[in-house]
């Protein structure tokens, strides 16, 4: 179908006018309405109102895991619609979709990891995860464990609580600073942790939330492959739960089911959502030990006074069910393992054509890109050049993102679990034109 030229305009103005979009520039939205208005998506592509089609670099928000345009994600929501499109979770009401769900979550996390409260997005989940910990500690008897420890440069979401525990200084100042009782330490510094602790006293923390992987801020991969085991040990001499937020690596996106596999570490607590559904519905969900349910369940004499009205939404619930089966019956996870590792070849061999490509990093299909003026010194451009990128690959064909806080200069990327060899070397081949030409014009 064409659409017109004048009808695109309408929609942007509408746009301009009506939709305050999240994490953008306002003053640009209104000076040059949207970059795109996407219609349609097939695999790791997505076209755009004008016919334009693009790799979709980064799932969108880190969260397509199984690609674009899926009819049997859309057909089973539409029968669950049929059959019971929404029913409250509340005073221990129940449906089959959010109960087989469970069971299936409990089946495929690690360890004891057993039992799941649901949210709709990953903000909702830490939040979440927060407030259970520290209801533990009350039913505990020590209601002064209530601090959250995170690290620098971890992104946990932007709810209040959420905000809290990010520790990207840029999302405190825009809601007027930190709530109480949050603290952050060196990222991948188990010294740092521990000296935070006794700094604190250990009698005053509930727990300590990290990322396997720091995704928004800049895709920090641990280089110590002891580190979390060390993280579990020093949680556990201490008496502090231990949260992994596996929002954005769960569901197949490092090359295993979850991220936290590849150390071998069970968490206390797991924060879930994105590829849970692959974006297809709202859902996401704070998974937690038996020994802590056990405990919830043994000490608990009154109502637990938390909820949110989609918690369980049975479409949602229905449609992730689906989407995990996508995952498992096509081998997506190892497939994300494969073409992780082709997509870091193709980094490797952009940091020996490109002057401008320093290191890069990745872990099954997510991955980075540092920008340097110095490859020697790693000395970044006065002016951050990573946007300027940003913008031209997306002329040639390739959504990716872009890190620029305190004094980072790097590009990220999360394409779709279904991506082929020839899909990554179209992006590296897309990469490597856009450098050429970024390089030229700086």
């Amino acid at each position: 179908m064409t659409i017109s030229e004048e009808y695109i305009k309408y929609l942007r103005e509408l746009d301009k006018k009506h939709y305050l979009h999240p994490t953008s520039s306002i003053r640009q939205q209104q000076e040059n309405g949207p970059a795109f208005i996407f219609t349609d998506g097939e695999g790791v592509y997505l076209k755009d109102i004008s016919g334009k089609t693009l790799i979709d670099g980064m799932s969108s928000l880190w969260n397509v895991n199984v690609g674009h345009g899926r009819e049997e994600l859309g057909q089973v929501a539409l029968e669950q619609m049929k059959k019971l499109g929404y029913s409250s979770s509340f005073a221990t009401f129940s449906h089959e979709p959010a109960i087989l769900l469970a069971a299936k979550i409990a089946e495929m996390t690690p360890g004891d990891l057993n039992a799941i409260f649901y949210t709709s997005g990953g903000s909702e989940s830490n939040d979440t995860a927060f407030k259970i910990v520290r209801h533990y500690w009350n039913l505990k008897g020590q209601p002064e464990k209530k601090k959250i420890i995170s690290r620098k440069r971890g992104y946990h979401g932007v709810a209040m609580g959420a905000t809290s525990a990010t520790g990207i200084p840029v999302f405190h100042a825009m809601s007027g600073g930190l709530l109480p009782d949050f603290l952050h330490v060196d990222a991948f510094s188990t010294q740092s942790l521990r000296d935070m602790i006794e700094a604190e006293g250990a009698d005053t923390i509930a727990a300590f939330i990290a990322e396997p992987i720091q995704g928004a801020g800049g895709v920090h991969i641990p280089q110590d492959p002891h580190y979390f085991q060390r993280v579990r040990e020093i949680c556990d001499e201490y008496n502090i739960l231990f949260i992994a937020d596996e929002v954005i690596t769960g569901f197949g996106r490092t090359g295993k089911m979850f991220a936290m596999e590849h150390w071998g570490v069970v968490p206390d607590l797991m924060s879930i959502a994105k590829g849970i559904t692959s974006g297809y519905a709202q859902l996401g969900g704070v998974v937690i030990s038996e020994k802590i349910h056990s405990e919830l369940i043994n000490l608990s004499k009154d109502t637990f006074f938390h909820g949110f009205t989609y918690s369980g939404h049975p479409v949602a619930c229905a449609v992730a069910l689906r989407n995990i089966e996508i995952i498992e019956s096509e081998n997506l996870v190892e497939n994300s393992r494969v073409m992780g590792q082709e997509m870091l070849k193709g980094f490797q061999w952009l940091q020996q054509e490109i002057d401008i490509v320093g290191e890069v990093r990745g872990l099954g299909l997510v991955g980075a890109i540092e920008i340097v003026k110095d490859k020697a010194t790693g000395e970044r451009f006065e002016s951050p050049l990573s946007p300027k990128i940003v913008a031209e690959a997306a002329n040639r064909g390739l959504i990716c993102r872009c890190v620029t806080f305190e004094g980072s200069d790097t590009l990220v990327f999360a394409p779709p679990l279904v991506i082929n060899k020839e899909e990554i070397n179209k992006m590296i081949h897309i990469l490597h034109e856009t450098f050429v030409a970024t390089q030229v014009k700086n």
